[in-house]
């Protein structure tokens, strides 16, 4: 049976997919900051017929993350998926509504994605939720170009965003060509990061496939009761990202399972 983490999975879309994954015969570790929201939300995916691991994790906290990596290890011997769900949107702007953002949005998901990589089965897929607000049109040009440079790495990448932390601390972002929305920065960061990943992989014999994914404006606590999609139309691209088949795609940003502009 195939091993999946979905991380911020408590609720909303993150719930969403583990329960579609769960029915999908994955075995999924659900997790979420404290451990009573975890055993909550899998309390209510048994209440449905559908059995789910509970597992607390804070992306922002390296020792959770490090806790989940010798569990799957112990427990599981591996893992299969991975749904980088976990992710905040902030209310204001500022440098520490930009730092605390990307903490979650981006190096949570980086910080995750690193250290559950190297346990990664052959076949292994990882998603990383985006937004259709990971939208490149909103920086300058040469700005822009940065976040789709053939030679850019993950350390690189992080730099970049390190950045734009630091821009918006002394208040001169917008001279840098970034626009104020922490949030949108934050997945667009998410979008460079699956192409920098699949470069990284692509000689990888495990055949590992990374893609960033646009569930759209879904009914969450996040998107509003006004939001056009259901959560369960959100979760669909990320789980047709999570059981992709081999040779499927790998580097891109899709949309209702087709590739997005961004």
């Amino acid at each position: 049976m195939r091993v999946a983490v979905v991380t911020g999975a408590n609720r909303g879309i993150g719930l969403e997919i583990a329960r579609q994954l769960a029915q999908n015969g994955v075995h999924v570790i659900l997790t979420a900051r404290s451990d009573d929201a975890a055993r909550a939300a899998s309390e209510s995916l048994k209440g449905q017929g559908i059995q789910t691991e509970p597992y607390p994790l804070d992306v922002t906290q390296p020792d959770t993350v490090l806790a989940l990596s010798a569990h799957v290890i112990a427990e599981h011997g591996g893992l299969d998926i991975l749904v980088n769900n976990a992710g905040i949107a902030m209310d204001g702007f500022n440098g520490e509504v930009a730092r605390k953002t990307l903490d979650v949005n981006f190096f949570g998901a980086l910080r995750v994605t690193e250290k559950l990589l190297p346990q990664m089965r052959a076949g292994g897929r990882i998603v990383l939720l985006s937004s259709g607000l990971a939208d490149r049109r909103g920086m300058s040009k040469s700005l822009a170009a940065k976040f789709t440079d053939p030679h850019l790495t993950v350390a690189g990448l992080s730099s970049l965003m390190g950045k734009f932390v630091t821009d918006v601390a002394a208040g001169n972002h917008s001279a840098q060509g970034w626009p104020s929305s922490a949030y949108s920065v934050s997945k667009t960061g998410l979008n460079a990061l699956a192409l920098v990943l699949s470069r990284m992989l692509a000689n990888d014999p495990r055949r590992i496939l990374v893609n960033a994914v646009c569930p759209g404006w879904v009914q969450t606590a996040m998107g509003g009761a006004g939001a056009s999609r259901t959560v369960e139309h959100g979760a669909e691209t990320p789980v047709w990202a999570a059981l992709l088949p081999d040779g499927g795609p790998s580097g891109g940003f899709y949309r209702d399972m087709e590739p997005a502009s961004w």
